[in-house]
């Protein structure tokens, strides 16, 4: 749990600043496919989670080692093929999320759990700093009973250690469908390194959480 403790805060560290405030340049949003839960080989997993904006979250999973894919998107609502404006209205239902191929042999769920808990507050209901709404919940779609249990195992032993001030709210239900994000979500800290959530709120989360868990990520190319 000092993984936990050590970047406990880096949610709302620069909470100032929310997803949407920084959207200013709408592109006509593309039309979103429905993903497929399996890989393409029996060699990959797949978790889905919810932690605020999907921006942040992209960047974090996509730093670690084993994580084959990210893939921003929208999972846990009711209205089919939903666009951003869409969920943004908080009234389809859907979280953003990012669905997330890994290769367990490299890095197991319950190690994506740890990076998940550590990287985003998860005792405010509905919110991370500034991003409000249903949309920004704290949410594991979990897509077999293993990983619902350990799962549910990590949340009790988080709630039973204290390791955070207040309960854990993270809502943990069965995956449905995820819809992939419109094209400008994906790799977005990548592709907007300059922008002022990147800079001010990205930028310093991902790097806080690459001294914690700097043995757990990609080697970066010489």
């Amino acid at each position: 749990m000092k993984i936990i403790k050590l970047l406990l805060g880096m949610g709302s560290l620069f909470g100032f600043l929310s997803c949407t405030q920084n959207n200013s340049k709408m592109v006509k949003p593309m039309e979103s496919e429905q993903m497929n839960t399996s890989s393409s080989t029996n060699r990959y997993d797949t978790a889905t989670f919810g932690q605020g904006c999907f921006w942040c979250a992209e960047a974090i999973f996509e730093s670690l080692e084993g994580v084959q894919s990210v893939m921003p998107g929208y999972a846990g609502g009711t209205v089919k093929d939903p666009s951003y404006e869409d969920v943004c209205t908080g009234k389809t239902g859907h979280a953003e999320v990012v669905q997330i191929v890994y290769d367990p042999k490299i890095i197991p769920f319950s190690e994506l759990l740890q990076a998940f808990w550590s990287s985003h507050d998860p005792t405010t209901p509905n919110r991370q700093g500034h991003d409000i709404g249903t949309q920004y919940r704290s949410v594991i779609f979990y897509h077999n009973e293993k990983q619902k249990t350990e799962a549910e195992k990590y949340k009790s032993e988080l709630d039973a250690s204290k390791s955070f001030p207040d309960p854990i709210v993270t809502e943990i239900s069965p995956f449905t469908i995820f819809y992939s994000a419109e094209d400008y979500h994906k790799k977005y800290f990548d592709k907007n390194g300059n922008a002022p959530y990147c800079q001010f709120v990205i930028k310093p989360k991902l790097e806080k959480f690459e001294k914690v868990f700097k043995n757990k990520l990609k080697r970066k190319p010489q």
